[in-house]
């Protein structure tokens, strides 16, 4: 057992309290610290790409990964966000003038309804459809309303979201430039042995990438058909529904069809039978085989979790760290089974 004098557990203690207060300095931004390091290791091969090419110049090497990365990622991000904002605030207006009224959609469902749907809301209590309709219609109406707010919200917070975005990318120059000095100095300053850091962390930027070309990038590609469909059956704010159905694929066993399924049955119910039709079909064949199809492409059999694992992992992080949470959740879970496996696996860590 390690014996420590004096001297050395208070420095011990001195490097756990800068420690920590570095971390509290750095916690305004962490949001755009978080997605710099992610970047980074997304990124990480085509910069050893362009560092070939480069004949090894760090710094010409950087910058013209990080040109790359402002062209393909920041620019088409920033453009979607301000139509989000723009066509959320329209929305938003729309609802409060009563132009989208959600009580007058689903009393037209109501009274669109069989009798023998009728009767079995009766049979379970539900005869009362005015106060059920004034509920749900509200509930409605208050996601949607938040929603908009929250789009209108990252508008209003103009001159943070710059700052962070300087941040994030002064930072990711730096992490490209000096990532592989910066990374081999965490590794030697882990206390463990050199094949057990290398597996731990080989399965960090495994999970990272795993988790955002995976995920986001499924998601994403969900979320753009189904606004596209939208679009296309004339559903107002597409765009917005988009980013909600982007959001929500993101979730396994539950996904996009939270949106597009609901707004289905109201085209059926209504009379709209071709538009629910060829929406069934389009989220069922197209939307709903994306994942299958897309997935395995970008992932492979990297970091294969369960799916209700990754469900719970990605809720508890947008709980714990909101919109990080997509990717600090799975990569949580990812490590905690790399862990518990390695320490199954290694007899030096058996207990006999």
């Amino acid at each position: 057992m390690i014996q420590y004098n004096l001297q050395q557990k208070f420095f011990l203690l001195l490097l756990a309290f800068v420690t920590l207060a570095f971390i509290y300095i750095l916690l305004p931004y962490s949001g755009a610290i978080f997605w710099g390091v992610v970047l980074a290791i997304l990124f990480a091969p085509l910069h050893r790409r362009v560092l070939r090419e480069t004949k090894h110049k760090q710094t010409v090497a950087a910058l013209i990964t990080l040109s790359l990365i402002i062209v393909m990622v920041i620019l088409p991000l920033s453009m979607i966000t301000a139509s989000l904002v723009k066509q959320a605030a329209a929305v938003y207006d729309m609802i409060n003038s009563g132009q989208i009224n959600f009580g007058a959609y689903f009393l037209r469902i109501m009274h669109a309804l069989p009798q023998w749907m009728v009767n079995l809301l009766e049979r379970f209590e539900l005869t009362d459809l005015a106060s059920l309709q004034q509920k749900l219609s509200e509930g409605a109406a208050q996601l949607s309303q938040t929603v908009a707010r929250q789009a209108i919200n990252i508008g209003g917070k103009t001159f943070d979201f710059l700052v962070g975005l300087f941040v994030m990318l002064y930072l990711l120059f730096f992490l490209l430039r000096d990532g592989q000095s910066l990374a081999t100095r965490i590794k030697h300053a882990f206390p463990l042995g050199s094949k057990y850091k290398q597996r731990l962390f080989n399965n960090f930027t495994t999970v990272i990438r795993a988790t955002v070309k995976g995920n986001v990038l499924v998601a994403a590609a969900q979320g753009a058909l189904g606004g596209l469909i939208f679009w296309f059956l004339g559903v107002e704010g597409p765009l917005l529904w988009a980013v909600v159905m982007a959001f929500l694929s993101l979730l396994p066993a539950v996904g996009a069809a939270i949106v597009w399924a609901p707004v289905a049955i109201y085209f059926l119910v209504t009379g709209a039978i071709w538009q629910g039709v060829v929406l069934i079909a389009f989220g069922v064949i197209v939307i709903g085989l994306v994942d299958n199809v897309l997935r395995p492409l970008l992932v492979g059999k990297d970091t294969k979790m369960p799916d209700y694992l990754v469900l719970l992992s990605t809720i508890g992080g947008m709980a714990l760290f909101g919109l990080n949470g997509f990717v600090i959740g799975p990569v949580v879970a990812a490590l905690f089974l790399a862990c518990w496996d390695l320490f199954v696996s290694t007899e030096e860590f058996q207990l006999h």
